[in-house]
Order: structure tokens, then C-alpha cells, then sequence
């Protein structure tokens, strides 16, 4: 299968999912987006209302991370699931196993695009100012794309091999929540230099943190740091395709078996 055929497909079987998702439901389309705010909602409630933050334009902050790490979150986890879910079209056809876990991330990618969105046009309400800046944007949101990636392969790899790595992966994504800025700012932690080693460790941290630094203060982001991280996703994502393709019968197997 070429490359062009390949990503045809993708985006054809992530649109038609979609579609099918929504057809259940009362609101449809609308829950790309009520979905995620009913979460910011949650924490906003628990870390503003009830327990008074002294964080600054805490709602716009909560946003920017809740908002960004749900697209990952859910993104990492429906994908790697996707192979083992797949196993009665894995037994008829011969199909490369990277497509499923890539049909998951483009459907995510679709879901996401409405809720930055909203995102920004929250923050333009709220009087954040539209800069030249914001064109910074293109390259964050693009290693964020390829950090979900990396970790979706890998993910759904795994599970392939062991589904009780399904849990392992749940655990996972609350740990990140608690330790990736998500609703606290990395930057603020007492000890500085501890704040850049979570930076420096956490590549979400980072990415989290990074959208704050462009659409709230205007800033551009750590372009070293940020180029680090897409490149060791590319990496990532290339060796992962070669392991794919080597263990393609293999994970078939596993998948049926499962």
C-alpha cells in the first residue's frame, strides 16, 4: 500500500467512525467539544471554586492545559486499543497495523480542531490579544501531533502483546495529569531549577506549557527544546513503523488470539 493510499484511508475510516459515534447520540457533533469543557468544568469547580487558587486568570490557564492534555489523553488511549478492538477485520484482510492506531489519532485530530477552536475564541473574548506570536502555534501544534503518535504506537503495541498493559496506560495518563502543569503552573514551583528538570523530563509538561507561553503571554516557545521533542517523536514514530511492518503477522496473531 503506498503512503498517499494509506493516509486516504486513515482519514476515510477516522471521518466515517466519527460519523457513526455522532449518529448515537442526542447532541451529536456538539459532545467534540461539551465533552471536554464538562472536564475543564470539574476542575475549575474543584480548584478555583471550592479550593481558591491564587492562580491568575485561572479559567483561561485551566483551559489551555486541560484542553491540550485531554486531546492526548484520549487520543492515546482510544488508540491503543485499536488493533485487539479490530481483530475480526485484522483475520479477513491483510492490513498494515500502524492504520489502526492512526485512524484513532486522526479522529482525535478532527475532534481537537473544534475544541481549539473554542479555545481561542475564549481567549480572544477574554481580551488575550492575537499576535504575530501565535504563529508559533503551527510548529507546537505539529510536535504535539507527533508526541501523540509516538506514544499511541507504542501503546497499542503493547497491548497487542499484553492487553493488561490497557490498565498500565490508564494509570499512566493520571500520572501525567498530576504532573504535567495541567492545572498548576510548572513555573511557579519554589525550587527553579526543579521546574526545568519537569520541563526538561515531562515532554508534556512542556508542550502544555508552551501553548500557555504563545496564546496567554505572547511568548514564543524554547525552540531547542521544542524541536528536541519533535525529533525524538519522528524517530520514534519511524523505528516504530519498521517494528510494525517486521511483526505485522505476529500482532496479527496476538489480536485474533486476544
Amino acid at each position: 500500500m503506498t503512503t498517499r493510499r494509506f493516509w486516504m484511508l486513515v482519514d476515510e475510516m477516522a471521518r466515517m467512525s466519527l460519523k457513526a459515534d455522532a449518529s448515537r447520540l442526542y447532541f451529536g457533533y456538539f459532545w467534540w467539544v461539551l465533552e471536554p469543557l464538562l472536564y475543564v468544568a470539574v476542575f475549575y469547580v474543584v480548584f478555583d471554586v471550592l479550593l481558591g487558587t491564587r492562580q491568575e486568570n485561572f479559567l483561561a490557564f485551566l483551559m489551555c492545559g486541560k484542553l491540550t492534555f485531554v486531546w492526548f489523553s484520549k487520543s492515546v488511549v482510544h488508540a491503543s486499543r485499536t488493533i485487539v478492538s479490530s481483530k475480526g477485520l485484522i483475520g479477513n484482510i491483510d492490513l498494515p497495523k500502524t492504520l489502526f492506531p492512526m485512524v484513532a489519532i486522526q479522529e482525535g485530530l478532527y475532534r481537537q480542531g473544534a475544541v481549539f477552536a473554542l479555545l481561542f475564541g475564549f481567549l480572544i473574548l477574554n481580551g488575550y490579544p492575537v499576535t504575530t506570536n501565535w504563529l508559533w502555534l503551527g510548529p507546537v501544534l505539529f510536535v504535539n501531533y507527533l508526541l501523540i503518535a509516538a506514544a499511541s504506537l507504542v501503546g497499542a503495541f503493547l497491548v497487542c502483546l499484553v492487553f493488561d498493559f490497557t490498565v498500565v496506560i490508564a494509570l499512566s495518563m493520571i500520572f501525567l495529569l498530576f504532573t504535567s502543569g495541567i492545572f498548576w503552573d510548572v513555573r511557579a514551583l519554589p525550587d527553579p531549577q526543579m521546574a526545568q528538570w519537569v520541563l526538561l523530563l515531562n515532554p508534556l509538561a512542556f508542550i502544555v506549557d508552551a501553548y500557555r507561553q504563545v496564546l496567554m503571554l505572547g511568548e514564543r516557545p524554547h525552540l531547542g527544546h521544542l524541536a528536541g521533542i519533535g525529533v525524538a517523536a519522528a524517530v520514534g514514530i519511524a523505528g516504530l513503523r519498521v517494528l510494525y511492518g517486521r511483526s505485522s503477522q505476529f500482532l496479527a496473531l496476538r489480536a485474533i488470539t486476544s
